[in-house]
């Protein structure tokens, strides 16, 4: 399975001004801006460690997914979650020709945490030998940072403080996060039963 993001998220929807309200940075003066790049870098740094923590978009934006097989032809999990639509599903054979699937013949079952592909019919199309089915989806709660739930919201705000302010510090220990940022975001966190999830 490979995951691959086909559109970012815009930097209109970095909360640029939460954070600097959040580590009460000054205001007023002619230069406000000036650390409005590092402070979008260590947001946007925020964001993917949550998202990688929890398997969850949290801005939305447009995903594909490529499979060499399906794992189970009755229901193809989605790597992320929420995902608000499937665009598109291609049968693509070895030689790398495309053929796009009617809609007609899946639909998408919505599930906080392990959302499906599922066939509309006996089960989901046949990917040919060498070959790869392609599914194009959007995920994520919302256009911006305001549709977040809160904790996640708190979340992000707080991780990316903690990544300003120790931003000059060598000794942490690799996959530090802070306490407050694991227990805003353990709810979301996937549960692990068995061995395919």
């Amino acid at each position: 399975m490979i995951l691959v993001e086909e559109t970012q998220v815009p930097e209109a929807a970095m909360p640029v001004e939460e954070l600097k309200q959040h580590l009460r940075l000054g205001s007023g003066f002619a230069d406000d801006d000036l650390q409005d790049g590092v402070l979008g870098s260590f947001l946007r740094a925020a964001l993917a460690a949550i998202e990688a923590r929890c398997s969850k978009a949290l801005i939305a934006r447009g995903f594909v997914v490529t499979l060499s097989e399906w794992r189970d032809m009755q229901g193809q999990p989605l790597p992320v979650a929420p995902v608000q639509s499937v665009s598109e599903v291609a049968v693509v054979d070895e030689f790398g020709v495309a053929t796009v699937i009617d809609p007609a013949a899946y639909r998408l079952e919505q599930d906080s945490f392990v959302p499906q592909l599922r066939p509309r019919g006996a089960c989901l199309p046949h990917i040919p030998t060498n070959g790869a089915a392609e599914v194009r989806f959007q995920a994520g709660y919302g256009s911006g940072f305001d549709d977040l739930p809160a904790d996640l919201a708190q979340a992000v705000l707080l991780l990316a403080a903690h990544y300003y302010e120790y931003r000059h510090e060598t000794a942490l220990s690799q996959g530090c996060m802070p306490f407050g940022v694991t227990s805003l975001i353990a709810r979301y966190r996937p549960v692990r039963l068995g061995a395919r999830v």
